[in-house]
């Protein structure tokens, strides 16, 4: 296998209550996976970034996720048990198992300092895993310091010194600086991937579209 001698940075803005988010990560992934079975494998760093698809919504929101976007998006329950359906049949397709009858819905907020928790210390990309699956598979509520707490302890981080940072809110302002920075590139929704700082990839596009794009992204800075 070829390693290409650049490194690829790939800036990401999602929410970790975006079903289509965790659907573009593991597209990603085959992604990259492709490009090293090819022998074209650039290095590649991944940074993700805050945004809250729906910033109103309470910590404790009460009812279910049906009960939420029938709501907040003014459709008919008829129609939204039909597309979380579609959804769930297309994560699946991505090896994943969404459970939206468990999901308990709740503003993201401190999930996103928890993301920044992370990166600071070198766990971000596994935080990020480890959040989407408790949220969609296993019905954990991630809007809770304590249940935050948890997850940062199973992928290494220290349970104490994370709930500390989410309860004196050390990260906000990094949060509202990764949500400033989408309005400035005229991000309204997500997931988009932002790649070398020069293209812009909106939304959980097949597998395909990334290697080309990543493809480019290395030959271009190989040649830089």
């Amino acid at each position: 296998m070829t390693q290409n001698s650049s490194t690829v940075k790939i800036d990401i803005w999602s929410d970790v209550a975006c079903p289509w988010c965790y659907v573009g990560k593991r597209r990603l992934e085959t992604a990259l996976g492709r490009l090293e079975e090819s022998g074209f494998a650039p290095r590649v760093e991944i940074e993700y970034h805050s945004f809250e698809l729906s910033p109103d919504t309470p910590v404790d929101f009460d009812g279910t996720e049906v009960d939420f976007l029938a709501g907040h998006k003014g459709m008919p329950r008829e129609q939204v048990e039909q597309m979380l359906g579609q959804m769930t049949q297309l994560a699946a397709a991505e090896g994943l198992a969404y459970d939206f009858d468990a999901v308990q819905h709740t503003k993201t907020l401190a999930a996103h300092e928890l993301l920044h928790h992370a990166k600071a210390h070198g766990k971000q990309v596994e935080m990020k895993e480890r959040l989407l699956k408790a949220y969609f598979e296993e019905g954990k509520h991630v809007g809770r310091a304590e249940t935050l707490a948890d997850l940062a302890a199973e992928v290494g981080l220290d349970r104490a010194e994370t709930l500390a940072a989410l309860e004196d809110g050390r990260y906000a302002d990094d949060v509202q600086a990764d949500i400033d920075q989408a309005r400035a590139y005229g991000i309204n929704g997500v997931p988009f991937f932002v790649v070398d700082g020069r293209y812009g990839v909106s939304g959980a596009q097949d597998p395909a579209v990334f290697v080309q794009v990543l493809e480019q992204a290395a030959a271009e800075g190989a040649a830089a």
